[in-house]
């Protein structure tokens, strides 16, 4: 009887070395493992892990979907009408296409021209439009979010125009989700400039347009009103472009 236990124990070993190496460690263990111990302390860690790895609902973030998914043709943004009426001398009358990497997301048009009236003077007009469109992104919030926040931006640098006299933010009605007019006097060439520039956000897309103008050779500066009336006009059509886009 003394003899069979060191037998039996051979048998064993013998038994489990014929076994893969990966089954060994799983089940030729019980020498090491009477005690219950190491079992309990791998059901213990496998629980662990396993409430410790988020859920797919845990580790996704939703956010609302981008309202307009392209941009409208910039410079057709404005009708010719009107950009001949605000600008009537323009060098191009089609405007002038910004340069732009991506068509999608940004844009922009301009359209200058002096308009020269012989001894009663010379008038210069400027009109500028850009577009920003920003895609809705887990990490970064919802285009219409991104939109507002980058409108604050933009404002903030208008309002920050060296130079610029009786500077004047209003909050503008009527047109797109929010928008901002922003009029002020600037002196350059030796002539005194008129600006508005209105700011709009319409869903996720942010339009920025710029009027301004001079008396030059003894003409008298436009007024305020003349130019924020020509802006407003301009950016009204340039927001309804955006949803006309996206029909």
């Amino acid at each position: 009887m003394q003899r069979s236990a060191p037998r039996t124990r051979l048998t064993r070993i013998l038994a489990c070395a014929a076994v893969p190496v990966m089954l060994v460690a799983a089940g030729c263990s019980s020498d090491s493992d009477e005690s219950g111990k190491t079992q309990g302390q791998g059901k213990d860690t496998t629980a662990s892990s396993a409430s410790a790895t988020p859920s797919p609902s845990q580790s996704t973030k939703t956010v609302e979907p981008a309202k307009f998914a392209k941009l409208p043709e910039v410079c057709k943004s404005i009708s010719a009408k009107t950009t001949a009426s605000l600008v009537p001398k323009a060098k191009t009358k089609n405007g002038t296409p910004a340069v732009s990497s991506d068509l999608t997301s940004r844009g922009g048009c301009s359209w200058n021209g002096l308009d020269d009236k012989g001894v009663k003077g010379s008038q210069y007009r400027w009109l500028d439009v850009s577009y920003y469109r920003y895609e809705s992104d887990a990490a970064l919030g919802s285009g219409q979010d991104r939109a507002h926040e980058n409108l604050a931006k933009e404002l903030a640098k208008v309002q920050e125009t060296p130079g610029a006299k009786k500077l004047r933010t209003v909050t503008a009605t009527g047109i797109g989700d929010e928008a901002k007019t922003v009029t002020y006097q600037l002196r350059k060439t030796d002539e005194d400039f008129a600006y508005t520039s209105i700011l709009v956000r319409t869903g996720n897309v942010l339009v920025l347009l710029s009027y301004n103008g001079a008396g030059y050779a003894g003409a008298d500066t436009p007024s305020e009103k003349t130019i924020t009336n020509g802006a407003a006009t301009a950016v009204k059509e340039a927001v309804a472009a955006v949803a006309a886009a996206n029909k």
